[in-house]
């Protein structure tokens, strides 16, 4: 053990062989090339699916600004448009949707699970919050995803907007989170209501 004590400070202060050390450089290049290429592929990935970018991927205006398009679909604007949604990234599509519409939008009201809001608050996601003085009111329920009166106030609110509409209004739904079960798509007015009576514009992440 003494005679290592003593090699192992020589080995220490003696100079690495270039060929060593050109090969220890560049797998070390390599190695943080490819953590760079993994980041920027994650960073992709997120921003691919972020609320924001969804729903412009989903919605445009026509370049006069008063036809709102929804894939292959056309509605004519005239401050006639409605928003409703529910689902944890429902605010992010809310605020962005209500930023593309600007005053052809009346009135929205939103169902999201509670912190949420208090979670894109501290993590600074500004971008996913509305506006101070937003059209869309916003409910938080559903603590734990489960059912509770905040939850339950929150869609009688939305159903009360929604039975409210006449034909020359247009109702954007917005859903976070949802799918018919395969099973049920035949019959999913059955398992989640009856179609709306209004022209409706669904988008769902």
């Amino acid at each position: 053990m003494a005679a290592a004590l003593q090699v192992l400070p020589r080995l220490a202060r003696a100079p690495l062989h270039p060929l060593l050390w050109r090969g220890s450089v560049a797998r070390l290049a390599s190695s943080m090339a490819l953590a760079e290429q993994a980041w920027q592929l994650f960073e992709s990935a997120v921003g691919a699916v972020l609320p924001g970018p969804m729903l412009h991927r989903a919605l445009s205006l026509d370049p006069s600004g008063r036809q709102l398009k929804v894939r292959d679909r056309s509605f004519q604007l005239r401050q006639n448009v409605y928003l409703v949604g529910f689902g944890k990234a429902v605010m992010g599509m809310a605020a962005a949707a209500e930023e593309l519409l600007g005053q052809h939008l009346v009135q929205g009201v939103i169902s999201i699970p509670k912190g949420i809001r208090a979670a894109m608050e501290r993590a600074g996601k500004q971008e996913m919050l509305l506006k101070p003085h937003s059209r869309v009111q916003v409910f938080e329920g559903a603590e734990d995803n489960l059912p509770d009166r905040d939850a339950l106030r929150a869609a009688l609110t939305i159903r009360q907007l929604a039975e409210g509409l006449t034909a020359d209004d247009l109702l954007l739904v917005l859903i976070s989170g949802w799918g018919t079960p395969a099973a049920h798509r035949d019959d999913r007015h059955q398992c989640h209501g009856h179609p709306p009576l209004v022209p409706a514009a669904s988008v769902m992440a």
